[in-house]
C-alpha cells in the first residue's frame, strides 16, 4: 500500500535537496519551514494570514491539545482540520519533548511515561498506544513516534539505554496505527554520540516507516556540535523518504540544515521572537525597542513584500511594541514568518539552480556581518 505521505526529490546540489511532499491535504515544496501552533493556532496569525505568508504545513502539539480541550473533542469536531480552519497539510508531534522536559513532575517506564499537567498538577499516562490513538484523533497528515528526548549531557550509557526504548516504542506505534490516510514517522535519537545515532538511525529505519525525524538536537548544545551530529545522521537516512528536524527556526540554522539534506523543520523561533520585538531582515535580527527606531519612517525590511512591510514603518511597529498593543505582536508575527518561508523558497531555487553552497554561504554573510 502506498504510503499516504511521500516526499518527491527534483533537484540535489550536494546534500540539499528540493522536492514535493505530497500529503492528503495538499502537495508543498520543500525544503520547508513548518510554523507551530502548539494549541492550535500560530500564535496571533489566523490561517489566512499563514496561507498569505507561503506557509505549507501547520504543526499541532498533542501534549497540549490532549490536555486541552481534550482531543476527543478534536476529533468530535472533525479532526484539527476543521477545528482550527487550517485546509492546508498538519503535523502533530507525539508530546514527547514537552513530557520528557517536565523532570521533576514525571514517571518513566518500559510501558510510557507518567506525567503531571502543567495547567492543574493531575496526573496522565502517555504510551506508544495512547498517543498513537491521541494523534489519529487530531487527524493530522503527520504523526509522530512517542520518544524520549534524554537531556542535554546525559551519559553515554544513558542514551544508550533510551534509544533502544524509544525503537521499542515506534514499534509499538506503527502496530497500533490505524488511520491510512496519516503517515507516522519515527524519530532518531542518540544525543552527541556518532555509535549511538548509528545505531538509532538502523533500529528506527529497521521499522519501515513513511519518513523520519532527527530528535535530541538543538536542545542546548553548540551550533558546531549539532551540526556535525546532524552530519553524520541526514544524508544516511532514506533518501526517497521525508527528513525532518525537530526544533531550528534561526534563518543561519535553517540554511544550515538544508545543506545537510534536511527536507521539513519546525520552530516557535519566528513568532516568539515577535512578542518579545524582535524581527529579522536581511540584515540581521533588530530589536524594535531600541530607541533607534522611534523616528525610522522606512519599512521593517525593505526586500519583504508580506503585510507589515508594506504597509508600516518602523516607527510605527516600534510604537506598538514598546506600548505592548497585541497588534505589535500580530504584525511582527506575520512578517518574521513570513520572511522565513521566503528564505526557504529562495533555498529551493538556489538548489535547483545548483549554486546552493555558494549562495548560502553569502547570504549568511550578509546576515551575519550587518547585524553584529
Amino acid at each position: 500500500m502506498k504510503a499516504p505521505v511521500g516526499i518527491e526529490v527534483l533537484a540535489q546540489d550536494g546534500e540539499a535537496r528540493a522536492g514535493l511532499l505530497h500529503t492528503p491535504h495538499g502537495t508543498v515544496e520543500t525544503p520547508m519551514f513548518m510554523p507551530v501552533g502548539t494549541k492550535g493556532s500560530v500564535k496571533g496569525l489566523t490561517p489566512g494570514d499563514l496561507r498569505a505568508a507561503g506557509a505549507g504545513v501547520v504543526l499541532g502539539n498533542t501534549y497540549h491539545l490532549y490536555l486541552r480541550p481534550g482531543t476527543d473533542l478534536v476529533r468530535e469536531a472533525g479532526g484539527l482540520h476543521s477545528f482550527t480552519g487550517w485546509t492546508g497539510p498538519m503535523l502533530t508531534d507525539s508530546g514527547g519533548y514537552q513530557v520528557f522536559s517536565l523532570a521533576k513532575t514525571r514517571k518513566l517506564t518500559e510501558d510510557g511515561v507518567r506525567f503531571a499537567s502543567v495547567y492543574d498538577g493531575s496526573t496522565h499516562e502517555f504510551t506508544p498506544e495512547l498517543v498513537t490513538r491521541a494523534q489519529e484523533d487530531l487527524g493530522a497528515d503527520v504523526a509522530m513516534v512517542l520518544d524520549e528526548c534524554p537531556p542535554n549531557g546525559a551519559s553515554h550509557e544513558y542514551h544508550a539505554e533510551s534509544l533502544r526504548r524509544t525503537a521499542r516504542w515506534a514499534a509499538r506505534c506503527k502496530a497500533a496505527h490505524t488511520r491510512e490516510d496519516q503517515a507516522l514517522f519515527g524519530i532518531v535519537q542518540g544525543g552527541l554520540f556518532p555509535d549511538l545515532r548509528r545505531e538509532s538511525l538502523e533500529r528506527t529505519v529497521g521499522i519501515d516507516l513513511p519518513g523520519y525525524a532527527v530528535g535530541g538536537l538543538s536542545v542546548g548544545e553548540s551550533r558546531d556540535v549539532m551540526l556535525e551530529t546532524l552530519s553524520t545522521v541526514a544524508p544516511e537516512l532514506p533518501p526517497e523518504k521525508p527528513r525532518y528536524f525537530m526544533g531550528i527556526g534561526d534563518p543561519v540554522g535553517i540554511l544550515q540544515v538544508i545543506g545537510l539534506g534536511v527536507d521539513m523543520f519546525d520552530c516557535v523561533l519566528p513568532t516568539r521572537l515577535a512578542r518579545h520585538g524582535a524581527a529579522l531582515t536581511r540584515d540581521g535580527r533588530i530589536n524594535l525597542k531600541n530607541a533607534r527606531f522611534r523616528r525610522d519612517l522606512g519599512s521593517l525590511d525593505e526586500e519583504c513584500s508580506c503585510e507589515t512591510c508594506t504597509g508600516y514603518s518602523r516607527a510605527y511597529l516600534a510604537h506598538l511594541v514598546r506600548e505592548n498593543e497585541l497588534l505589535g505582536d500580530r504584525l511582527v508575527s506575520l512578517h518574521n514568518v513570513t520572511f522565513v518561508l521566503a528564505l526557504c523558497r529562495e533555498a529551493r531555487g538556489a538548489v535547483r539552480a545548483g549554486k546552493y553552497e555558494a549562495w548560502s554561504a553569502a547570504w549568511i554573510q550578509r546576515y551575519e556581518t550587518a547585524g553584529a
